[in-house]
């Protein structure tokens, strides 16, 4: 439809010479199109670049409300003219990313009492990508090289590296050019420092004469520094003058909604996912910290961030996830060998293991337990269910045979005995959860979490999980 359009007004149009910028921002005269005065050729291609001159410029970044110094100049012109003309997929991948942080960086900045204006330096040192990697060795999208993570409290191991981490890095971000601020009084200067260090903003002072500016020590500072202010500039410009250079957001992505959960082990993140049915990408993607997938013995009492939508399922299972992590199997957790007093027949069909069912709609207790070939009982003692109601989405524990729909009554007996992997106690009037916990050398917190007991109110009669 845009070729027939511009057909027809190659058609009309004649005698009007136009200029046309190509991929690499300069200008082409274009041929000769017809004779017709005083007719404008219109723009039907949605990137068209709109042209702009120093002065329009100049008076945008006048009206702009800004908390740090902005001085336009030819350098920073250029860069302005590099990324709303050379480089306009680059600005349309920063704004695809761009919800995704700053809300969050917006808060932090405010908490820690910065210009706000300071968000758009991690377009610059990072492209807003968590995971990238400098030859140097500085990681994240604040680009902290390991020395200054440690010193600003982020972990860098071979295991965890919270330098990948956006809201623990942008608070050390705030944090480090808060001090060099201090150290320097100029919000320009600060930036200059961030990128080549304080230490070789001194040098350039000094070698300027005792100038405190950063275009004052501009001509002392290392190349990369030179170009890495005018490009915070510019990037600061652009992004609050979309509309005026036809850059347009087409599709965001946004942050996932999470809550934080302690499990207090080691285990894989894989695990996890196929334990609790959250995508493994939206695990990765909340906890970028954890490296190989991984959380290790060293670093197992942190908290991993879950999708909000799965945040439910996994704090009513919380018990049976957190056992279950340490084992290897994705669904059958543990198994029993068959007692040594068994026929060949018995043997077969008493080998037991623990299986994890979830509860689907349409599902009742006898369905399920006819399906496995245990008893209605069996499961309710397994599970501690005091009634025979289940809801969609319950796990239930069963412990089920091999060839468990074969066997007769006798063995099903056996397996009820031999069965199960967990050591349970029986309450007793006067228990509570301290005197049990002290019976059997364990924490009230490792009872609660191996029954998924959300307060320690107990009753007799209860069976409780104790190993």
């Amino acid at each position: 439809m845009k070729k027939y359009i511009l057909h027809l007004v190659v058609v009309l149009v004649s005698s009007i010479h136009f200029f046309s910028l190509d991929a690499f921002g300069q200008q082409n005269e274009v041929e000769s199109l017809g004779n017709v005065e005083g007719v404008v050729m219109p723009n039907y291609h949605y990137d068209y670049v709109p042209d702009f001159t120093y002065q329009e410029v100049s008076d945008r970044i006048q009206a702009m409300d800004l908390e740090m110094q902005f001085e336009l100049n030819d350098r920073v012109f250029s860069f302005i003219q590099y990324f709303t003309v050379r480089n306009r997929e680059y600005i349309k991948m920063v704004l695809a990313r761009k919800e995704q942080y700053f809300p969050m960086y917006a808060e932090t900045m405010q908490n820690h009492d910065m210009p706000s204006d300071i968000i758009y330096l991690s377009i610059v040192e990072s492209g807003l990508d968590p995971k990238i990697r400098s030859k140097m060795g500085a990681v994240g999208l604040w680009q902290f090289m390991p020395a200054t993570g440690r010193e600003y409290g982020m972990q860098v191991t071979t295991d965890m590296d919270d330098r990948m981490d956006p809201e623990k890095s942008t608070v050390a971000a705030a944090k480090y050019l808060k001090s060099l601020y201090r150290m320097f009084g100029n919000w320009e200067v600060a930036l200059a420092a961030y990128n080549c260090g304080p230490g070789n903003v001194r040098k350039a002072i000094r070698r300027s004469g005792g100038k405190t500016t950063f275009w004052g020590i501009y001509d002392h500072l290392p190349k990369e520094t030179r170009s890495y202010v005018p490009q915070f500039q510019a990037m600061l410009y652009v992004l609050n003058h979309l509309e005026e250079h036809n850059l347009h957001l087409e599709e965001p992505s946004y942050p996932l909604e999470y809550e934080s959960i302690h499990f207090n082990r080691a285990f894989h993140l894989d695990r996890m996912a196929s334990l609790s049915g959250i995508c493994l990408s939206d695990l990765e993607k909340l906890n970028p910290s954890i490296k190989n997938r991984k959380i290790p013995e060293s670093h197992q009492a942190i908290a991993l961030r879950i999708p909000k939508s799965k945040v439910f399922f996994v704090k009513e299972n919380l018990a049976w996830i957190s056992d279950s992590l340490g084992k290897s199997a994705p669904v059958l957790l543990a198994s029993n060998p068959a007692p040594p007093s068994s026929t060949s027949s018995e043997a077969t069909s008493s080998t037991s293991s623990r299986l994890a069912y979830k509860v689907k709609s349409g599902d009742a207790l006898g369905k399920i337990a006819t399906k496995h070939g245990v008893s209605i009982s069996q499961l309710r003692s397994w599970n501690n269910l005091n009634s025979n109601l289940i809801k969609v989405g319950q796990i239930l524990i069963i412990h089920t045979g091999q060839e468990q729909s074969t066997v007769t009554s006798s063995a099903l007996a056996l397996n009820e005995a031999s069965a199960p992997t967990s050591k349970t106690y029986t309450v007793q009037p006067g228990d509570s959860l301290w005197i049990i916990s002290k019976k059997h050398s364990l924490t009230i917190e490792q009872i609660k979490r191996l029954n998924n007991l959300n307060s320690t109110n107990i009753k007799p009669g209860q069976r409780l999980i104790i190993g």
